[in-house]
């Protein structure tokens, strides 16, 4: 079918659209700054306003992956940047769809399990309820998921993301190089819940909502087996063959978080969250546990692999 991809050039939306054109869909980028350097068809909007793009929605699988990297300073100035940098386009493609003729087929708002905040030991499936802060991780994802509110689709999919695990992206590359710094001990107390997904699973289940007609309304896009921190830094270190390291403590990664121009909640929050949904479909991972979905994705083999 036709997916109209917005936010199709960054990482995430290049892998969902190279998957989905694989496959033999007609793919669509909806992008500020056209190349013409990509395999697929690249239509220009300003990420703000409808225009002649518009109609390139009518009867698509549209899926919004819109936004700025979560990984900055918690400022006022950052939260504002995040918050427009989701808002404004999903509102343009809100405002799109309602003045098409035919809907979209189905809709895939991007959001994240942020959106949970710092939910301690609690197991989070798709009903559990949005947390009210910190602002910059759930009070960015809530404004994010009601700009998309009033869309006038036949489905829509609330698609509340883990941690993306593919190498070369920003979180992925943090991680891995604080291990080989010899910083991969647990973090604060190593009790925090890290929700995470490989990034073979993830474009697998954006397929699967796609086709799946059951499909509709919050979904958790992560593996079916969180860890706690701990438990991720130590999978790091076997993977990369680094020995035991000491812990950082909370106040450590307060003072490097300066340094790094991050946010130190990154780090010290977490989500212990499961794909309910996705399970009850029938979905299957094919890298549920997180040893060996690193054990891929640190392999020579693996696209993008860096030792």
């Amino acid at each position: 079918m036709k997916v109209v991809i917005a936010g199709g050039s960054g990482s995430l939306g290049r892998r969902v659209a190279a998957d989905l054109a694989a496959r033999g869909d007609e793919v669509v980028v909806l992008t500020r700054t056209p190349s013409g350097a990509t395999p697929y068809r690249e239509v220009a909007w300003d990420g703000r306003t409808v225009g002649a793009w518009a109609g390139e929605l009518a009867g698509a699988a549209v899926i919004n992956v819109c936004g700025d990297l979560v990984d900055r300073r918690p400022t006022a100035a950052n939260i504002e940047l995040l918050t427009r940098s989701r808002v404004e386009p999903t509102r343009a493609l809100v405002d799109a769809a309602w003045g098409l003729d035919v809907a979209p087929a189905v809709w895939i708002q991007m959001s994240t399990l942020a959106i949970y905040g710092d939910a301690g030991e609690a197991i989070l499936t798709e009903s559990a309820a949005p947390a009210d802060g910190p602002p910059q991780m759930a009070g960015v994802a809530r404004d994010w998921e009601a700009a998309a509110s009033a869309v006038i689709v036949k489905r829509k999919i609330v698609l509340r993301t883990g941690i993306v695990l593919d190498p070369g992206t920003p979180a992925f590359s943090r991680l891995q190089g604080i291990v080989k710094w010899g910083l991969g001990g647990r973090i604060g107390t190593g009790r925090q819940w890290t929700s995470w997904v490989h990034v073979a699973d993830f474009v697998a289940l954006i397929r699967h909502c796609i086709d799946r007609p059951t499909m509709a309304g919050v979904v958790h896009a992560t593996s079916p087996c969180p860890v706690p921190n701990a438990q991720l830094m130590a999978a790091f270190r076997r993977a990369l063959r680094r020995p035991l390291a000491p812990p950082t403590p909370a106040f450590l990664v307060h003072a490097g978080a300066v340094l790094l121009r991050t946010d130190p909640a990154l780090a010290l929050t977490g989500r212990r969250a499961v794909p309910a949904k996705l399970l009850g479909d029938g979905f299957q991972f094919l890298h549920p546990h997180i040893e060996e979905a690193l054990d891929d994705l640190l392999s020579p083999a693996h696209p993008g692999a860096n030792h």
